[in-house]
């Protein structure tokens, strides 16, 4: 066995993997076939583009995306390093200028001398050296089609939609207020466009009503839930937002003192405040009526939609059936899998199985054997969950305390029951490294790293 590996598709888990397996001392050959070959939803060449939002999820400690962060930290992990590097306001979140994150990663394995990167198509599984497999939802057809021949199960999928991204010189500031809920975070996270009864009757109606595009849907469509269009997050009842995404509790307006009715929040998406998220707003409704009902919105009257919202279909392998605890393929141990392919869902969620992989991957090149993490942690529960839930009914997952083992004798209140999971999962983090002999890399990311493209 060489002391090389490959890795197939420079997403999150891709790039995560040829930093982790580089840094244990094997070479790397990472193929990512932008922008050779485009997809539905990349706008730039670089690697680990987020594509969906920019938020990777809460960034508190005692939150399951919180835990799971901070057991990447201790691993080492560059995906999580050019975040903190490169955050932008998000109250509890940890959210980031799109284009800089990924430009910083970009130049991080670019630059790192054990990592070649190969901007082409593969279109069959490579034979020979171990291969990690993180070619993400969007697999290019060829490469679908030897991942279907090879495993047999190559036949799951779910629908992703993004949300509009709006310019902030178009918003009308004095429609609305900044403040994070509750005053979670800066006092600036988020602006939030107030709406009151009337108007929120008003938008609401017209959104059931909205125009949406079939595209490319001729599949029942199966839609994760974290990830549900606005508008059939609404069918589902009239008041069906106002305890989802535009819920206004823990928000004061402060030119009234009161609660608004409704609320929607914009988040920043870069550094600078040119460009805002409408949280909670992915679609698939036709752009039209995207520019339509956005504009609805007091504040967002004169609104320019500077990238509107997408759905796209997402295909992911039965894990169950095909992978291992360590992220390998039963029938060949040799092959990889890792990211949003696997069932995992998210972004932090995908860079975690890329980061296990990208180790294990290393450690079989180096004749040494593959690490299964403890369930005890966030990460070791994922990868556990997906390769051991229900094959049959199998949906993708993403971090959550229900993956971990329950606490003995577990505190009556929620918080602080969550604050001891928290501290045992990290601890177990701790604890498995160093009876392991794992010296995690450090990333040096720098914020300055990147430029627009």
């Amino acid at each position: 066995m060489s002391r090389r590996i490959i890795v197939i598709g420079g997403g999150l888990a891709g790039s995560e993997a040829a930093w982790q397996a580089a840094n244990l001392g094997v070479d790397v050959d990472l193929y990512e076939m932008r922008p050779e070959r485009r997809t539905p939803v990349h706008h730039t060449h670089y690697l680990a583009e987020l594509v969906c939002t920019n938020s990777l999820g809460s960034n508190l400690f005692n939150t399951a995306s919180g835990v799971l962060k901070n057991e990447m930290r201790l691993l080492g992990s560059l995906i999580i390093a050019a975040a903190d590097a490169h955050p932008v306001p998000a109250g509890g979140a940890l959210a980031v200028d799109r284009e800089l994150f990924a430009a910083a990663v970009t130049q991080v394995l670019e630059s790192h001398p054990r990592i070649r990167i190969h901007r082409q198509e593969v279109t069959e599984i490579p034979s020979g050296a171990p291969v990690v497999i993180a070619t993400g939802p969007l697999t290019s057809d060829k490469l679908a089609a030897a991942i279907q021949a090879f495993t047999g199960e190559y036949d799951l999928y779910f629908y992703d939609a993004a949300a509009p991204i709006v310019s902030a010189d178009s918003i009308d500031w004095e429609k609305g207020f900044w403040g994070s809920r509750y005053g979670r975070g800066g006092s600036d996270d988020y602006f939030n466009c107030p709406l009151t009864k009337e108007e929120y009757e008003a938008f609401y109606d017209a959104l059931v009503k909205a125009e949406v595009h079939p595209g490319h849907l001729e599949d029942e469509m199966k839609v994760f839930e974290g990830c549900i269009p606005i508008e059939d997050l609404a069918a589902r009842g009239r008041d069906t937002l106002r305890f989802g995404p535009m819920k206004p509790v823990g928000l004061i307006d402060p030119r009234t003192g009161k609660r608004p009715y409704a609320v929607v929040q914009l988040r920043r998406e870069n550094r600078e405040g040119t460009l805002f998220n409408l949280v909670g707003f992915q679609t698939r409704m036709r752009w039209g009526e995207q520019k339509r009902i956005v504009r609805m919105i007091p504040a967002l009257a004169n609104a320019e939609i500077m990238r509107y919202g997408v759905m796209h279909r997402n295909t992911f392998i039965n894990s169950p059936r095909v992978l291992l605890p360590t992220y390998q393929v039963k029938k060949d141990p040799r092959v990889f899998f890792a990211g949003q392919i696997t069932g995992v869902e998210g972004y932090v969620e995908s860079a975690s199985s890329g980061l296990l992989a990208g180790i294990n991957a290393a450690r079989l090149a180096l004749g040494q054997e593959p690490l299964t993490l403890p369930r005890g942690t966030m990460m070791g529960a994922l990868a556990h969950y997906i390769t051991s839930a229900d094959p049959e009914h199998f949906q993708p997952m993403n971090a959550n305390f229900g993956l971990l083992p329950p606490l003995e004798n577990p505190p009556r209140d929620k918080q602080e029951r969550r604050q001891r999971v928290a501290e045992l999962a990290l601890e177990t983090m701790r604890r498995f490294i160093a009876e392991n002999g794992l010296q995690p890399p450090t990333p040096r990311v720098h914020a300055a790293a990147g430029q627009r493209a």
